[in-house]
């Protein structure tokens, strides 16, 4: 069985203080974005699970949420002894952007061998599963655009947005999300927690790229610009190419982003970035319905 897992953005990402347990409270409108990861599926006869992949720098060991996902669902469906099987993964999403490409290789794993194994498990189930391997998983379940609360777990639907495509910048830049979270920490405003319950977001999908643009917010981005100067003066440079366009960033860094209502407009400005940043940049589908 073969599946494509897609990348998604946080169009909009707020988060509250650290609760008793340490985690962060949040409330981010996600997407899927047309940036797919690749995962085959191969049953073997010797139980376990293996995980390949083309890139020699990711982990194909226990700490892979490939492995730790598959693992976790063998087990729970009592079939660790009996199951085996062989993962290949082939990576198209950049690590450590932002972008959410491990939560959805481990997710697509689960919705895969459900399928794979007729274990005729729930959305609603496998979603509560995958919430147990990190915030971004149940999404990633759902799809293709939800409302996030809670840790991430909660995803209420909403509907996509009415601009059609994103511009992504992905300079290479490696943002460790605790890291992030322990500036934000640090930096930390006493009216996140009001702005996280106060939140509505049911007219958003219906407005125009220039109208929505400025109700986006990250509430990461100033711990992650503090943390890395260089992702600061590529934001910076950017908007100014853009002729002040909003540009934010996904999640805690460091894929940046801006929205267009058609393609055409879009891959002109992508070209623009291009040419003058030299970084890589790509336009992609907002909330695709199926792989490119």
């Amino acid at each position: 069985m073969r599946v494509t897992a897609p990348a998604k953005i946080n169009l909009h990402l707020r988060v509250g203080p650290p609760t008793a347990d340490g985690f962060h409270p949040l409330s981010s409108w996600m997407v899927t974005v047309g940036l797919f990861d690749n995962l085959e599926f191969t049953l073997t006869d010797t139980p376990g699970v293996r995980l390949t992949c083309d890139d020699p720098a990711l982990p194909t060991d226990a700490s892979n949420l490939v492995v730790k996902t598959a693992t976790g669902l063998l087990d729970a469906a009592n079939l660790s002894a009996t199951t085996g099987v062989h993962i290949h993964l082939t990576k198209r999403i950049p690590s450590g952007a932002g972008l959410g490409g491990g939560s959805s290789d481990g997710a697509f794993t689960l919705l895969a061998l459900n399928k794979l194994l007729d274990l005729q498990w729930s959305p609603d189930r496998l979603a509560s599963f995958a919430s147990r391997y990190g915030s971004d998983l149940a999404f990633f379940c759902h799809g293709p655009s939800s409302v996030c609360t809670g840790r991430g777990e909660i995803v209420p639907p909403l509907a996509p947005p009415k601009p059609k495509y994103a511009v992504l910048l992905l300079p290479p830049i490696h943002m460790p999300t605790p890291a992030v979270y322990k500036r934000f920490d640090q930096l930390l405003s006493p009216n996140q927690d009001s702005a996280l319950r106060t939140q509505d977001y049911s007219a958003w999908p219906t407005l125009a790229a220039q109208n929505l643009l400025p109700k986006l917010i990250n509430a990461l981005e100033p711990p992650a610009f503090s943390l890395s100067a260089p992702l600061k003066e590529i934001h910076s440079h950017a908007t100014k190419i853009l002729d002040g366009r909003i540009v934010r960033m996904s999640g805690s860094g460091s894929t940046l982003f801006t929205l267009y209502d058609t393609r055409d407009e879009a891959e002109t400005n992508a070209a623009r970035l291009r040419l003058t940043l030299g970084v890589n940049v790509q336009t992609v589908e907002l909330a695709p319905t199926g792989a490119k």
